[in-house]
């Protein structure tokens, strides 16, 4: 190990987790949670890295943006024919990992990972800048492309033939709804004696059970 790395310390003091003081359900304690770092001015607090696993047991990770919550669970968009979109119809399995570093605060999300409605994707497409529904439709996500200039040219033509006209939400494009099994909210104490507590779903009932750090 090189001392740069292994020397490096610091201490998190700035609240507390306890099981008295959070919701009976994960998905309010986690908008809570969102509403603070939303207030705080964390820059994109709705990052997330988004895990997958291919059925032969390889796991990819990256980080895209959470844009919706409901009682149901968590929303996000993406190429259904990326790397990850073909691993999710393989295995629809996938965890959500949440860091917010000012607030010494981190939420890991396990669960099932269904497809939105196609409403609710065209829908949301509509509402993005024109210059991303262009992207998302020309771009194919996860391939091997020879250059940045294939790329370019691709919107190019794409925008030549379009016109006037506004692009629309390919079949290939949408968005998926991941609903916990599991859900983790870790706060950073003083003395790395963290607070960890985990919403599980237990008899169509989530209990909230301690963890050690």
């Amino acid at each position: 190990m090189t001392n740069e790395l292994s020397g490096l310390r610091r201490e998190y003091n700035f609240s507390t987790l306890d099981e008295k003081n959070v919701s009976d359900g994960p998905m309010t304690q986690f908008n809570i949670w969102m509403k603070e770092a939303i207030g705080a001015e964390i820059v994109e607090p709705n990052a997330m890295v988004l895990s997958t696993a291919g059925t032969d047991g390889s796991i990819s990770a990256r980080v895209v943006l959470l844009k919706g919550t409901d009682h149901e669970g968590f929303v996000f968009f993406s190429n259904y024919l990326s790397r990850k979109g073909l691993q999710l119809a393989a295995n629809p399995k996938a965890a959500l990992t949440f860091h917010w570093h000012l607030p010494a605060r981190q939420v890991r999300v396990e669960g099932k990972v269904t497809k939105i409605s196609r409403r609710e994707s065209v829908d949301y497409f509509n509402s993005r800048p024109l210059e991303s529904r262009i992207s998302a439709c020309v771009s194919p996500q996860s391939s091997v492309i020879p250059d940045r200039a294939f790329l370019e040219a691709m919107r190019d033509g794409f925008m030549l033939d379009l016109g006037d006209s506004s692009p629309v939400c390919p079949e290939s494009w949408g968005g998926y709804r991941l609903r916990p099994t599991s859900v983790e909210f870790w706060q950073g104490r003083t003395g790395r004696l963290h607070d960890r507590l985990r919403y599980s779903r237990k008899n169509k009932k989530w209990v909230v059970e301690r963890l050690a750090p």
